[in-house]
């Protein structure tokens, strides 16, 4: 299979690259998720803030048993 990328005496080279281009993808996919992650958690940490209030509100308007 390897036949079909690289011919014999390049295989090292392509092997290589192929190790560099994924090494550089998942550095690239960690900085991307870890990106997204805070600015989740700022959109959650807004929207918690925006509810709270109205969970409280709610859990007063409940019969007492």
């Amino acid at each position: 299979m390897l036949d079909q990328f690289a011919k014999k005496g390049d295989r090292s080279r392509f092997i290589e690259g192929l190790i560099r281009k994924t090494a550089h993808e998942r550095v690239e996919l960690r900085r991307l998720l870890k990106e997204r992650a805070v600015r989740r958690y700022q959109v959650d940490k807004e929207l918690a803030a925006e509810w709270d209030p109205l969970a409280d509100e709610a859990w007063q308007k409940l019969p007492e048993e």
